[in-house]
């Protein structure tokens, strides 16, 4: 008898044990770039364990997804993008892996802006657009906008394991009030920018969110893709708009070739003022390894550029 409840014990112990060890695996999260893994990592914590596709400096524009990432997606519990077409990869990586995940869009529930709007020019006798039609698909750019998606991801993260929901919303919580901080410090930061200086120029359209939201002027020769090749034209009739609105700085992108900026930069006398994050964050090392220093890297960088402090 005394055999027979040491036994019952031990089977016991060891199907709690299995139990927790089943429920102490970590949420396995996909997120697209490295923007979107730092606002996983921020809401996730120790409870998941995350994977990010394309990586600091990488360019989701023309990534080219591997054999590893399908095997890694196809053994994902929650896929994080940013939609609005911006992954122009996804669909083949998903059909590739046959995941079963959740594939969660973080931009939903923005107000996306129109691409057909704004940043036009005369060239040739016609008006030349650079946003070719469609969404704006950049909508981290604005710091409103980084708090959508973490309350977007604090959702994914609740439903994919109810037990941590609590931490994912403190978690959530924390990071959106960081956030807050930081968009203190860029307005702050764009007030201090004379009105009339405020107009600079960068490789690709990917700050359109962060002008609407602060109030800067960005031009661009490229359109919203960086797989968008500016013609002569463009150029040659941004080089003119540039002259015209007297802009006050112009920066390279971390993912793009300087090349056709630093052409720019010498025919209009116009200062390259450093390097803009746009798209990914910085390596470990860099300025920007996380969005909040990323964003305010950026603003630091238009402001030391224009007013020289």
């Amino acid at each position: 008898m005394h055999r027979l409840i040491a036994l019952a014990s031990v089977l016991t112990v060891i199907t709690l044990t299995s139990t927790a060890a089943i429920s102490a695996q970590p949420l396995k999260v996909v997120a697209s770039f490295s923007i979107i893994g730092d606002f996983a990592k921020n809401v996730g914590g120790d409870r998941i364990e995350l994977t990010t596709l394309v990586g600091p400096d990488g360019d989701a524009h023309v990534y080219e997804p591997s054999p590893a990432d399908a095997v890694t997606m196809s053994k994902a519990d929650v896929v994080l993008v940013n939609g609005l077409q911006y992954e122009g990869f996804l669909q083949r990586l998903v059909d590739a892996s046959a995941t079963k995940a959740s594939i969660v869009e973080l931009t939903n529930g923005i107000d996306p802006l129109d691409m057909a709007v704004g940043h036009e020019h005369e060239g040739n006798g016609a008006a030349v657009n650079h946003h070719q039609g469609g969404l704006d698909p950049h909508a981290f750019q604005s710091v409103a906008n980084a708090k959508v998606y973490v309350g977007n991801i604090a959702g994914a993260f609740c439903a994919a394991d109810a037990a941590g929901c609590d931490v994912y919303k403190a978690n959530a919580e924390r990071y959106t009030a960081e956030l807050g901080a930081a968009e203190a410090y860029i307005e702050a930061s764009v007030e201090a920018i004379p009105a009339d200086q405020r107009t600079i120029i960068t490789s690709h359209d990917a700050f359109g969110y962060f002008e609407n939201a602060y109030g800067l002027t960005f031009l661009a020769p490229e359109g919203i893709s960086t797989e968008a090749e500016a013609s002569a034209a463009d150029v040659a009739a941004l080089i003119r708009q540039v002259r015209e609105e007297k802009a006050s700085a112009i920066f390279v992108e971390n993912i793009t070739n300087p090349r056709l900026i630093e052409q720019i930069a010498a025919e209009t006398g116009v200062t390259v003022g450093g390097t803009l994050y746009s798209d990914a964050l910085s390596k470990a090392g860099g300025p920007a390894p996380t969005y909040i220093d990323m964003m305010k890297n950026n603003i630091g960088t238009i402001r030391g550029a224009i007013l020289g402090s």
